[in-house]
């Protein structure tokens, strides 16, 4: 009963997940995957691991240290299911932490988020970056994603384009719509990073239709942190010839450049096209 009171709270709250325990949690339809209709899909999965990771970070760590790098592991299919969380201390040191989050996804481990945080210090006299920014994203064209994906996630997404897209190349910002969690303020780098996995999506090399290009990882670098709802993605896909792949980004928020992300594709033709 309490499962299906929390299942019919889910439209009213318009999230992307409903708390379940002190670390567990149910995903709602708006979590939903890309690739197929029974899996979610990783770009919310992996912005609620960010939040409890730094939720932790709060309260057993240095939070005066600010992340820096995030790599998370996809060890398999993200089923629908409740999602349990672990959140372990790997390197405790004065200037850097290394802290790892783990989630156990319908009784299968199917992800690993490691974080390295390191200390502050002012270097405003030396900061700067060669990397271009977008234009805003106010008053930039919106478009669709749901004529090339499918889901409850790619449903709730706004895509606004800086400049037109085209087969491996999209310079784009990405917004998710609603709430990451049901009651809780989202971190502000897990509601920043929300949208960051639909880079594989935005400026798709081949028909997603025709060809299968998931990602195993998502590996992020940040030099300063991010602020905002939207997610800017400067963002290039490459296939090599031996079915690997690499979609590469930088991520804007509305003040310039704040860091990368990567994601290495498996490439294969998909079996619905014969």
């Amino acid at each position: 009963m309490a499962q299906e009171n929390a299942q019919t709270s889910w439209a009213a709250q318009e999230t992307y997940f409903v708390p379940t325990g002190e670390d567990t949690y149910e995903p709602t339809q708006h979590a939903g995957g890309a690739w197929r209709d029974d899996e979610l899909h990783i770009s919310p999965v992996a912005a609620l691991l960010v939040h409890r990771l730094q939720h932790w970070r709060a309260q057993h760590a240095d939070p005066e240290k600010r992340l820096s790098r995030l790599s998370i592991d996809i060890l398999g299919t993200l089923g629908r299911g409740e999602i349990a969380l672990s959140t372990t201390m790997q390197r405790p040191g004065r200037t850097i932490e290394l802290t790892e989050t783990s989630a156990v996804i319908a009784g299968r481990h199917t992800l690993t988020a490691r974080a390295w945080a390191l200390s502050t210090g002012d270097t405003s006299d030396v900061a700067g970056t060669d990397l271009p920014a977008l234009p805003g994203p106010e008053g930039l064209p919106e478009r669709t994603m749901l004529d090339v994906w499918s889901g409850g996630f790619i449903r709730s997404v706004t895509v606004r384009d800086a400049e037109p897209p085209r087969p491996g190349r999209a310079r784009a910002w990405v917004r998710g719509a609603h709430a990451l969690i049901a009651g809780e303020e989202a971190d502000p780098i897990a509601r920043f990073l929300l949208p960051v996995d639909t880079a594989n999506g935005i400026g798709v090399r081949r028909d997603p239709r025709e060809w299968m290009f998931p990602n195993l990882d998502l590996t992020l670098h940040l030099f300063r942190q991010p602020a905002g709802e939207w997610t800017g993605l400067d963002t290039t896909v490459s296939f090599g010839p031996d079915g690997q792949g690499l979609t590469s980004s930088v991520l804007h928020d509305q003040d310039g450049p704040v860091g990368t992300v990567a994601q290495v594709l498996t490439v294969r033709p998909h079996p619905a096209a014969g």
